[in-house]
């Protein structure tokens, strides 16, 4: 019996030491979650997305309706101002071009026959003139003849406003015949293709577009479409980072070129569009440029940039301890340290930020010191509030 109490005994006393132990460990373990304060760079960037577009693209239309007869251009085709890259079957306005010429020369026919017929009633006039003042005709029939003369003058008159009007005729049908061939306006490449062969273009109420012409494709821009939030911090002239999807591992360089002040309106979203000059860098190929129009480009627009500042994560900024740490209401930004096993608040002055580190541009911290960024006590494992239970 006496074994028994002192096996018991001893199993208890056992079992108290491990509940200490255990309890002792338990204080031991660390409450919070510390990082040191660091010195680095901090770039502030102002995120969007955007689309590569080239700087200057032509639309290439008809002003003549027509079959189209040839083609001398492709998508991807390198072209030069003034050449040729299409034909519009020239056989109906070749036809209108020789017709109003041939109005022209009757015009014309019918010019000199006027000023034929002026001569004569001059000459009629002027001898009746004679023949009336020596008495021989009666003056009617000078009458007649100086009428005949006025017809006959104001018929020249109108020969050569037809002559004119049969001449402006033949430059119209000649200029139509003229727009028969589509020609580039400029130098550069050939973005799309919007016809084929024996299509028929009609140019009756809107001219239709045959060709997209991208001047220059070395020079790109990206439309990028920045909420009202961040639009006040971007200014022209700040360097841009972006990346498409086409080369994740490639970071393209540009810089804010403007900064348009139209509202863009989206289910109630505002946001503004600020265009990004970029140079387009050739591929390794020598002669196809990497950016290609209609890219998605990830857009950072460095807004602010400090060197080797002082700076804290963000979570130190974010950390506010538990209920049961009895502090003072402060204003303003401030983070926490750890005073005697106890969490300390050290108010500070916060710089520019670029979502992990803010800078820390006034407050007592120092590099190398460690603050609070997270309490390691569960909430769950917190003893409840309450009357105990026995």
């Amino acid at each position: 019996m006496k074994k028994i109490f002192l096996i018991g005994g001893a199993i208890v006393l056992l079992a108290v030491i491990g509940a200490v132990i255990f309890l002792r460990s338990k204080e031991s373990e660390p409450k919070f979650r510390t990082e040191k304060v660091t010195k680095g760079d901090i770039v502030m960037t102002v995120t969007a997305t955007g689309t590569v577009n080239a700087v200057i693209t032509v639309q290439v239309g008809t002003q003549v309706s027509g079959t189209i007869k040839r083609l001398y251009a492709d998508f991807n085709s390198h072209v030069k101002k003034g050449q040729l890259i299409a034909q519009i079957d020239p056989a109906l306005f070749e036809e209108q071009v020789s017709q109003s010429r041939a109005n022209l020369l009757a015009a014309k026919a019918n010019e000199e026959k006027a000023e034929a017929t002026l001569v004569d009633a001059k000459r009629t006039r002027d001898r009746n003139k004679t023949l009336v003042s020596k008495g021989l005709i009666a003056q009617s029939d000078f009458d007649t003849s100086d009428t005949n003369y006025e017809t006959a003058k104001a018929g020249v008159s109108a020969a050569k406003a037809a002559v004119a009007q049969a001449d402006a005729a033949l430059r119209n049908a000649q200029t139509n015949l003229g727009y028969t061939r589509i020609v580039s306006p400029v130098d550069g490449t050939v973005v799309s293709r919007n016809v084929d062969v024996g299509q028929t273009v009609a140019a009756s109420f809107q001219t239709p577009t045959l060709f997209t012409i991208a001047q220059d494709l070395t020079k790109m821009q990206i439309d990028t479409s920045v909420d009202e939030a961040d639009i006040g911090k971007v200014k022209v002239g700040e360097d841009v980072d972006f990346t498409v999807d086409a080369y994740p591992d490639v970071t393209f360089k540009g810089k804010v070129g403007q900064v348009r002040i139209s509202p863009i309106t989206v289910q109630n979203v505002v946001t503004y569009d600020v265009v990004v000059n970029v140079d387009n860098p050739v591929g390794a190929n020598g002669h196809s440029p990497l950016l290609k129009p209609g890219m998605t480009a990830n857009v950072s627009i460095i807004v602010a940039e400090k060197k080797d500042v002082l700076r804290v994560s963000n979570a130190a900024l974010r950390f506010r301890p538990s209920e049961k740490v009895k502090i003072k209401q402060q204003k303003g930004s401030g983070v926490w340290i750890l005073e005697n096993g106890k969490p300390k608040r050290i108010a500070v002055t916060t710089g520019i930020g670029d979502g992990n580190y803010t800078e820390i541009a006034a407050g007592d911290l120092k590099e190398g010191q460690d603050v609070i960024v997270e309490s390691l006590t569960k909430a769950s494992a917190q003893r409840p509030m309450g009357p105990r239970m026995f």
